[in-house]
């Protein structure tokens, strides 16, 4: 290992916390008044909202919109401490963590990393599809979609045309849901303005998901108005399907049916995003953490996880809590308050999940919301559902700046019907379509 990172010892218990996602960013606001030194380590500067990142996807929100740096969160908190690395292993025996600057000693670890797109071993479908895990994977989908149609414009030939008009998602859990209902919105209201010379009948977007049901682990009714909502939006919704193969044009299901498309969206899955160091044994399938009640990892007393990367087994959740943003604030949250009470001399709380239930957009004015409020749980649909949907995610946001932009570009776009953000900058997935001279549209 290299020698250590330049960081200033406060004379305090060092918290080192790996990943700024919920959990990690919740966990160092909840250290802000105890007695330590908080170092927060991310591959990025920033925290992204990664609920709305399909938002930027489809050209509905500035990619600005949903993410905040690091040290504008929390640059009124004295003892917190920022790198930007990336984490390459731990020495749990020595407490020092290995980054790509060097090494960071720590007291206490946490590991708060997430998840990463989980493609199954399938190598071509991890080259040829596009995840949205991240603000780059938005922006090259975008991107993408874009240069589809401009690459349309040129083409006479119909079955190129429609591969590049046509888009398959995989995956019907809220990720899914959301981006077929905003594609079938830009294929209404956006995309017949921008490019007049397409017939945009020929544009179809297909969901596949393996399940019998769409957003599983909601509420029988939401999965039912969600999909019956896509259906009335034009989706093609393929339930008890699953993909065989993508090489980049043709997707071939399990049943043989075949579609063709240059842009497969691949929403079907996440694994944990472990480390190297810690004992093999406490990994669990799915990488990700054994832990207990008190998110501590099997076997270690200073280590923790917390988020997508913990696997807490517990009576009502036997395999884990849910992997999105509420247990991870909860528990980045619960952890805050047990350092402190570890340091204060007092026992740990176990960790209790508080489920407050579930939602998804599919478009203006649909959505479905499973809403659990003093013990009873309520099932929204529609506008009302959509109104709880639009409020909740931007109260959620990180920092003023980013909620009243947020807002303002979702009302503009619903009394325009317009989402005005459709530029193409940076990395495309999208390849240039072969043609013969013959092929080519006469311009």
């Amino acid at each position: 290992m290299e020698g250590l990172t330049k960081i200033d010892d406060l004379g305090k218990p060092r918290v080192v916390i790996v990943g700024g996602g919920f959990g990690g960013l919740e966990l160092a606001k909840a250290l802000a008044h105890a007695p330590v030194q908080v170092v927060l380590i991310d591959k990025q500067n920033y925290h992204t909202f990664q609920p709305l990142l399909y938002q930027v996807a489809t050209a509905g929100l500035d990619e600005g919109d949903i993410v905040s740096p690091f040290r504008k969160i929390l640059n009124e908190q004295d003892n917190f401490y920022f790198r930007l690395a990336e984490v390459l292993s731990v020495d749990a025996q020595a407490q020092i963590v290995e980054t790509s600057i060097g090494c960071v000693r720590y007291d206490y670890l946490v590991l708060a990393t997430g998840a990463t797109t989980n493609y199954f071993g399938d190598e071509q479908m991890a080259q040829n599809a596009i995840a949205i895990k991240s603000v780059e994977d938005a922006i090259e989908l975008r991107n993408t979609v874009l240069s589809n149609f401009e690459q349309a414009l040129q083409l006479g030939d119909m079955e190129q045309l429609n591969s590049l008009l046509d888009f398959v998602i995989v995956g019907g859990g809220p990720t899914g849901v959301e981006i077929a209902g905003a594609l079938s919105e830009l294929r209404k209201h956006v995309f017949p303005k921008d490019y007049r010379e397409i017939d945009f009948k020929e544009m179809d977007i297909h969901l596949v998901q393996s399940g019998p049901v769409l957003l599983k682990g909601m509420s029988a009714n939401a999965s039912a108005q969600a999909l019956k909502s896509l259906q009335e939006f034009g989706v093609q919704v393929w339930l008890e399907a699953r993909v065989k193969s993508y090489d980049g044009y043709t997707v071939t299901l399990n049943n043989g049916q075949q579609l063709i498309a240059r842009t497969l969206i691949w929403a079907a899955g996440v694994t944990g995003a472990p480390i190297k160091g810690l004992d093999a044994t406490c990994l669990l399938p799915g990488n990700r953490y054994a832990v207990d009640v008190y998110n501590r990892v099997q076997g270690y007393e200073n280590v923790f996880a917390i988020g997508d990367i913990a696997l807490m087994k517990t009576e009502q959740y036997p395999d884990g809590h849910p992997m999105v943003a509420q247990p991870a604030l909860q528990q980045g949250r619960l952890l805050g308050e047990n350092i402190y009470r570890v340091l204060t001399n007092q026992l740990m709380q176990p960790f209790a999940y508080h489920d407050k239930g579930a939602m998804a957009t599919i478009g203006r004015n649909h959505a479905v919301a499973d809403v659990k409020l003093f013990g009873k749980e309520y099932h929204l649909q529609g506008v009302l559902a959509w109104l709880a949907w639009s409020v909740v995610h931007v109260v959620s946001l990180v920092g003023f700046r980013n909620r009243l932009m947020v807002l303002l570009q979702w009302t503009w776009s619903y009394l325009s019907y317009d989402k005005g953000l459709r530029y193409i900058i940076g990395k495309t997935k999208s390849t240039l379509v072969e043609t013969s001279v013959e092929d080519k549209a006469i311009v």
